[in-house]
Order: C-alpha cells, then structure tokens, then sequence
C-alpha cells in the first residue's frame, strides 16, 4: 500500500508531503498536527493537483491510522531559531518526541520510523530506545541534505552535474559533521586527481567550501526564518529507496553497533536502504584526521543523548 503518516505539518512537513506528490512517492499520505484547520487546508490543496500526478490518497490523519503504516515520518518540534545550534534544541524536542512515540505506539504500529525533527541523530536514538524497535527500523535524516548542500556547492564551482560529485558528509547533522574528501571523487576521478587537474582550486578551498556549507542552514534561517525545501527533498529521496525497495546508498543516521568502534549512538554514515528500512550500514575505511573528527561527532553527540536519557525529558 505504500502509507506514510507525516507527524508534523509545518514548513518541514508540508514542504515534504508536496514533494512526495510531485514526486510521485507512495500512494497513501496521512497528515497529523495539532493545527487541524491548516492540516484540512493543505489536504484540499495537495488534492487539488492530483489529475496532474496520478492517484493517491491524501487526508488529515489520526494516530489510530499508524496502526497499518509503512513508514512514520516524524518532523514535529521547536523551530530552530537564529544563532541556536541544533544541538540547544534537545531538551524541549525530547519531549515532544516522546509524546508523539507514545501515541504512535499506543496503535501497535510496527513499521519504520523516519525522524527529521533536530537534533536528529540525538532525537533518532531517543526514538530507538523508547520504541525497543531494531535498529535497522529506526532512521534519522542524517547528514542526507549535508551532503547534497555539498555536492550542489562542488559542482557549481567547476560546472558539473552534482549527481556525478560523491562526495559525503558523515558525523553529526550539526557542528562537527565533516566531508569524507578520502573517499569523495568527482567523474570517477579522486578529489586528489580532479585538484591536480585544476591547479586554481586548492584543498584549503575546499576546507572552505564545506566550512561554508556547514553553516548554510544559519544564513538560510536569517534570510527566511527556517529551512524546509532542502530537507523536505531529502525526506522525499529516503522515502523513495525505502518504498521502493532500491537498495540505495545514502548517508542517514543509524544505530551503530560496533561499526567506527562505537556502540550505542546514532550518527551518519552510508548505509544501504530498502523495504526493511537499513539493509546494511557502510563503515568508510577514515583518514587519521576523518577518525579523529568522527571520534569527536560521536563523543559530542553521547554527551548530548546521554544528557536526555538521564533526564528522560
């Protein structure tokens, strides 16, 4: 049946239900949110196109239509405001996380969970150990629209299709992510070999260039007050390798256990993605420098869910 129930009708939510429609994603979207009015608005708005993207069906939801969903997609939470790092966010999202799981599970849903309320990889492994569900059923957006901002960025610079950049952010989805420039390749060439090419852009540049992007979501925020379209497109892209059983690889937050000698903590690396949610978490053989920076994501990011685990929000 392909059913999504989208928990959280904001400029996340929203902008992520209108790009499932145009993008022809599942066939059966439930919209859950406090502001039932805006809710029945956006129903009648999305509906409005359907004879230009085929059938599917889309309403305002109730936490009862959990019970037989594929796929919860969790974007409820405090706004991110200007000069506020996602990580100052944990506490108050903590709790409305945990009310929305418990009303989620309350139907016995037995799916997968799909969380981009921040901080996600703190709010991924919260979701985790309040539902018991095996990891591979409960995944965070990740460093997903990290690494396109990324790719996108590379590939203006030198004029090429940033589907043909791979290059990935892994860490936190925050302050301490950072690219994998070991592994990042450009048209098949190395990072090394595409700069040996290109002697008037340097690897400081690039230092640069991902620096930038780290902090891309702030200026988005004091232009606009918040960032949606990006990550709505990201949700889309996961949903889609899930749904439809694509075995794709992207870079989302997941449970490790033991991969980057690290238990218990949901950070981002690349994992395989299909009809079971994550089929296979990629541990990227790291630089010195990448490990030491993955080390010091994941210390950042145990001291924060540790901090709400012991609070229990």
């Amino acid at each position: 049946m392909n059913k999504i129930i989208v928990i959280g009708n904001g400029d996340v939510g929203s902008s992520y239900t209108f790009a499932l429609m145009a993008q022809g994603v599942g066939n059966n979207v439930g919209i859950i949110d406090l502001d039932t009015e805006k809710v029945a608005g956006d129903v009648k708005d999305l509906t409005n196109g359907l004879a230009y993207v085929g059938p599917k069906s889309i309403y305002s939801a109730e936490y009862s239509d959990c019970s037989d969903a594929d796929l919860v997609v969790i974007t409820a939470g405090a706004a991110q405001i200007e000069n506020e790092t996602r990580l100052d966010l944990v506490k108050r999202n903590a709790r409305i996380m945990k009310s929305i799981i418990q009303s989620v599970m309350a139907y016995d849903f037995s799916g997968i969970f799909l969380i981009a309320s921040n901080p996600v990889d703190v709010l991924t492994h919260y979701v985790k150990n309040l539902t018991g569900f095996p990891a591979n059923r409960v995944i965070g957006s990740g460093t997903s629209l990290d690494s396109a901002r990324l790719r996108n960025a590379i590939g203006e610079r030198f004029q090429i299709d940033p589907r043909d950049v791979n290059v990935y952010i892994l860490g936190e989805h925050g302050d301490t992510q950072f690219p994998v420039w070991s592994h990042g390749n450009i048209g098949g060439l190395k990072i090394t070999e595409w700069l040996d090419r290109h002697p008037d852009f340097s690897a400081s540049n690039l230092v640069e260039l991902s620096d930038k992007i780290k902090n891309e979501a702030y200026e988005i925020i004091r232009h606009k007050g918040s960032t949606h379209y990006g990550i709505a497109i990201s949700l889309a892209r996961i949903t889609k390798a899930i749904l439809q059983d694509e075995n794709s690889v992207l870079p989302v937050s997941v449970h490790l256990e033991g991969q980057y000698e690290t238990q218990d903590v949901c950070i981002s690396s690349n994992a395989v993605l299909n009809r079971e949610g994550i089929r296979e978490i990629i541990e990227v053989p790291l630089s010195e420098d990448e490990r030491e920076k993955m080390f010091f994501s994941i210390q950042t990011l145990k001291a924060m869910q540790e901090s709400v685990l012991e609070s229990d929000c």
